[in-house]
């Protein structure tokens, strides 16, 4: 089978998937800039098996995940995003990727986390963070 054809086994954005993701993403951004620690842990999946690999740290379960926001101070730095892809998979599975720019940084960031579908909602079960240099 060719990678498109493995792909159509799962519909590929569902409108109502891609709505229901693309508000939590919305949703998590906010949250990020506000340095609201209690939505930013509601949006992670409450799991051991959860991983951020940050742009110095790679934390493993949603404790590693907690303890570092809490230690954070003054939270995420204000970001643009310029530009995000959400794609879904079936109905309980999705990515977002994002670039972004912090004001007045010569360097791109990118960020990825992958969304799963729980008995509690969607959650993010990994994400990454990571700074490009000054090319892109």
């Amino acid at each position: 089978m060719t990678q498109d054809k493995q792909a159509a086994v799962q519909p590929v954005n569902l409108p109502e998937i891609l709505e229901e993701v693309t508000k939590l993403c919305d949703l998590y951004e906010k949250a990020l800039m506000e340095n609201d620690l209690d939505t930013l842990d509601a949006l992670f999946w409450e799991s051991e098996q959860t991983l951020r690999y940050g742009v110095g740290e790679n934390l493993y379960g949603i404790s590693e995940i907690r303890d570092f926001r809490k230690g954070r101070s003054g939270g995420s730095p204000r970001r643009d995003v310029i530009r995000r892809q959400i794609t879904t998979f079936g109905r309980d599975c999705a990515v977002c990727d994002l670039e972004f720019q912090r004001p007045g940084a010569a360097v791109r960031g990118r960020q990825s986390q992958t969304w799963i579908r729980t008995a509690s909602g969607w959650k993010v079960a990994a994400a990454h963070v990571s700074l490009m240099g000054n090319s892109h």
